[in-house]
C-alpha cells in the first residue's frame, strides 16, 4: 500500500487591497463641509478686501489719473439749481455789458505790462487780468466758480472753472498746470485756477492782441493759445532783444529773449 504523503496546504497570499483616495470633505455633511471651508474663505476675503483698501488708499502711486474729491456740493433744493454754478448757465449771452465796461475790457494793453519768456513767448501776467476785471466790474462783482473736481494726472493738474460777472455766467474753461513732485500739487492747483482765469478772459476780449485762433491745421501739440504773429513781430522789434547767453555749468551757448529795459541774465546764464 502506497504511502500517502501529506502536504501542508498554504493558502495563496493576496496583495493588500488599496482603496481609492476620496476627498475628506466629500463624505462630510453639508453643514460640516461649510464649517470646514468657511475659515479659509474668510481669510481669502479679508486678504482681498485689505488689498483693495490698500490700493485705493494710495492713488498717487499709480499712473492713472484720480480726482481730489473736491467737487462742488449738489444743491439742497430745486430753488438753488440756478445759483449752482457747477451746473447752471444762468445769464449766458443774455445781454451785453455796458459801454463803460466794454471799453475797459477791450482797451489796448500797455506794452510795459507785457512780459516775454526766454524762449520768445510773450504773455500778460495773471495779476494783470485780475486788475482789469476789478477795474471793469469792481472788486467782489466777479469770481471763478469750480464746475468739476480737480483731476490729478501723473504730471499735470486740471480743473474746469466758470467765470461769473455781475451774477451772470460769462465763460467756461479748463485750467491746467504741470507739477514734478506730489508735494507741489497744492501749488499746482492754485496755478491751475489762474490759468483757467486767463483762458476765460479771452471771451471778454481782454488782451486780444495776445490771443489768436488759427486754423486747426496750424495748431501744434500742447499749444492751443497761439499768438497774433503781426503783434509779436512788432512788439519784439520794439521792446525786446535776442542775445547769446552761455550756460555756465555746461558751457553751452543759447539764444535767449528778454526785454530791452530789463537787466542782463543772471546765473546760471551769462551774456
Amino acid at each position: 500500500m502506497s504511502a500517502i504523503i501529506r502536504r501542508h496546504f498554504k493558502p495563496p497570499t493576496l496583495p493588500p487591497r488599496t482603496l481609492p483616495r476620496t476627498n475628506t470633505l466629500s463624505i462630510l455633511s453639508p453643514t460640516s463641509r461649510h464649517l470646514a471651508t468657511s475659515p479659509a474663505e474668510g481669510r481669502s476675503t479679508t486678504a482681498t478686501s485689505s488689498g483693495a483698501n490698500a490700493s485705493s488708499a494710495t492713488p498717487a502711486q499709480t499712473s492713472s489719473p484720480f480726482d481730489l474729491r473736491d467737487s462742488p456740493p449738489p444743491p439742497s433744493n430745486e430753488a438753488d439749481v440756478q445759483n449752482d454754478w457747477s451746473r447752471s448757465y444762468l445769464g449766458l449771452s443774455s445781454q451785453a455789458f455796458s459801454k463803460e465796461i466794454a471799453e475797459v475790457l477791450t482797451a489796448p494793453i500797455n506794452p510795459l505790462d507785457i512780459e516775454i519768456k526766454p524762449d520768445g513767448l510773450i504773455y500778460l501776467p495773471e495779476i494783470k487780468y485780475r486788475r482789469i476785471l476789478n477795474k471793469a466790474f469792481g472788486p467782489g462783482a466777479w469770481g471763478l466758480a469750480p464746475r468739476t473736481s480737480t483731476t490729478v494726472h501723473p504730471k499735470i493738474v486740471s480743473r474746469e472753472y466758470a467765470l461769473v460777472c455781475l451774477g451772470r455766467l460769462v465763460a467756461i474753461s479748463r485750467g491746467e498746470q504741470e507739477y514734478f513732485d506730489p508735494a507741489g500739487i497744492p501749488t499746482a492747483t492754485e496755478a491751475c485756477k489762474s490759468n483757467a482765469l486767463m483762458r476765460c478772459c479771452k471771451d471778454l476780449g481782454i488782451a486780444s492782441e495776445l490771443w489768436y485762433d488759427p486754423p486747426a491745421s496750424r495748431c501744434q501739440p500742447k499749444t492751443d493759445l497761439l499768438r497774433d504773429p503781426r503783434f509779436i513781430r512788432e512788439f519784439k522789434a520794439k521792446h525786446c532783444m535776442e542775445i547769446f547767453a552761455e550756460h555756465l555749468p555746461t558751457k553751452k551757448k543759447k539764444k535767449l529773449w528778454r526785454r530791452r529795459d530789463q537787466p542782463k541774465f543772471g546765473y546760471p546764464y551769462q551774456e
